[in-house]
């Protein structure tokens, strides 16, 4: 789903939620109860969603309640603001939460970790199906253990969008851009003939700083949960976005709204963001259709990935629900039948995570908005080459920071390296975590 805020704000949430609980601390005792997928379902379960997400858990439990006779799902949209808080307080108690709850991508690494027990292991249920999911999104959602505790629901699929009408007027060949240096190269030629910047982004935020460190393959801490901000990889993205500022090539703007006020006046000539970013096109700026098409994202170094992640969600079943048999059977119901994933993309939008789905003929038809490209194919290709990297219960802390140091590089001048150094050693001061040996 499309973050409102972002998915680390609501990792934020744990801690925030934590803080507020009388008890302190985190259970560490959890359910015993081992999933059956051979298991009789019968009774009523609960889940707890939001937005779309809401709207279309809702629709395919009266398809689940006619093939599972006598069984009942209620869907409850919580809304998105309150949504972190009432779970947050929900695992700390060990009570109060429902059958089954949607957890962003971002926000899941955080809740495996504060509380280890208290979602249930997917894997007796969807493990045979492991191959057929998003690799990062399985990753994200799964315990050092390598056990599933959040099931991959939508991906956040990132491709680059562009404004056709204005890399013609520059007489740029967008197709023939093979890595980030050749976008760069064309910008310069955009922003000399057209007048327009490279690309819009919100500095202050990170820039999409850490999306682009996901695309070489590289997050902010390594699978031993040592921090990485200083990494090689950390630095060149964070030169890279210097350079691209100093040469006049970004828009600066500000939060959501300002991202998309500057779309819809065509300030800059590409957007690097997620599927999810159509709807907004469409929703926001109908007026721009016919001038928009869609490319996998150029590459840093030959070979390397053309695409990265922003977004997406999964759903879980909490050990204190009352019936996990029948929510581990609707979670099943849900993401692992394409035809069902195919409906929720058709319906509400949401970018399937479950491969096969892929496969249908949907994803090939051409857009009206997008000139008539099928720019879903694109990210169709694109979802399965995501590279998976470490979340921790840190990356809310680590995201601050980060944004702070792409604010001193990016926008006051100061050397990469030197801001990311400092970086990784305050969050290891903060948080106890080491840094990492860089080579």
């Amino acid at each position: 789903m499309k973050k409102k805020i972002t998915g680390i704000a609501a990792l934020a949430a744990i801690g925030i939620a934590l803080a507020g609980c009388a008890a302190g601390g985190v259970p560490t005792g959890g359910s015993t109860v081992v999933l059956d997928p051979d298991a009789k379902l019968d009774g009523d379960i609960t889940v707890w969603s939001w937005d779309v997400g809401a709207v279309a858990l809702e629709r395919l439990a009266a398809d689940f309640e006619k093939a599972h006779e006598g069984t009942s799902v209620n869907v409850v949209d919580v809304g998105y603001d309150n949504a972190y808080d009432k779970m947050s307080v929900g695992f700390q108690a060990g009570t109060g939460l429902p059958d089954m709850v949607t957890i962003e991508t971002d926000a899941a690494p955080g809740y495996i970790t504060q509380f280890p027990q208290g979602m249930l292991e997917l894997n007796p249920i969807l493990g045979d199906d492991e191959a057929d999911f998003d690799p990062f999104k399985w990753s994200a959602g799964s315990d050092a253990d390598g056990s599933l505790r959040i099931a991959p629901w939508d991906s956040g699929t990132v491709a680059l969008y562009y404004r056709t009408d204005i890399v013609e007027q520059a007489g740029v060949d967008i197709e023939a851009v093979e890595t980030w240096d050749d976008l760069i190269a064309a910008g310069t030629v955009i922003k000399e003939k057209a007048g327009h910047t490279l690309l819009s982004t919100d500095l202050s935020a990170g820039g999409g700083f850490q999306m682009l460190l996901q695309q070489l393959g590289q997050g902010l801490f390594n699978e031993a949960g040592e921090i990485t901000l200083d990494s090689p990889e950390a630095v060149r993205v964070l030169t890279m976005l210097q350079g691209m500022n100093q040469a006049g090539l970004i828009k600066n703007v500000t939060g959501w709204d300002g991202r998309v006020t500057s779309a819809k006046d065509g300030d800059s000539a590409v957007t690097a963001d997620a599927v999810w970013w159509i709807g907004t096109l469409q929703g926001d700026a109908p007026e721009l259709s016919g001038k928009y098409a869609v490319l996998p994202l150029p590459v840093f170094d030959e070979g390397g990935a053309r695409t990265s992640n922003n977004g997406g969600s999964g759903l879980a079943v909490p050990a204190q629900a009352k019936n996990p048999q029948l929510a581990a059977a609707f979670v099943d119901f849900v993401l692992a039948d394409a035809e069902n994933q195919v409906s929720m993309m058709t319906n509400e939008g949401l970018f399937p995570s479950y491969l096969p789905a892929l496969e249908s003929d949907y994803f090939s038809k051409p857009v009206e908005y997008f000139g008539g490209q099928p720019v879903y194919e694109t990210f169709a290709e694109l979802t399965g080459q995501i590279p998976p990297i470490v979340y921790t219960s840190d990356s809310a802390e680590a995201s601050d920071i980060v944004a702070n140091a792409v604010s001193a590089a990016v926008l006051n001048g100061a050397d990469p390296a030197t801001v990311l150094a400092d970086a990784a050693k305050q969050l290891a001061t903060s948080t106890g975590r080491e840094v990492a040996t860089q080579p």
